[in-house]
């Protein structure tokens, strides 16, 4: 018998107007999804994991350190380790992240 490598993750409110799911996950690195309502906030937050944010859908404006830019769909970047980061999203919009090592906390 085989293990199922497809597992399902409930959605998540994650307050300020966004939904986080994760997608799928090991120790070394983890998928989620997160949908915003248009005005939904990613607090400004800092953590140890690298992060790639892809833009699925809807523009954001983003901080990271002391840097803010705005990204849209089909757009990507990495967040370093430990550097402060959060968004608001100026539509409704999906952001799919990739974390490094495996948001422990997510789940």
């Amino acid at each position: 018998m085989t293990k199922s490598l497809v597992r399902t993750f409930p959605s998540v409110e994650a307050g300020n107007g966004v939904t986080r799911r994760v997608l799928s996950d090991s120790p070394d690195l983890m998928v989620v999804e997160f949908r915003f309502a248009k005005d939904g906030i990613g607090t400004l937050h800092s953590h140890p994991h690298i992060q790639a944010t892809y833009v699925l859908s809807g523009r954001f404006e983003f901080t990271i350190g002391d840097e803010v830019v705005l990204v849209s769909p089909g757009e990507s970047f990495v967040i370093p380790s430990l550097a402060t980061h959060g968004c608001r999203a100026l539509e409704d919009g999906v952001l799919i992240d990739t974390f490094t090592p495996r948001r422990d906390d997510f789940l």
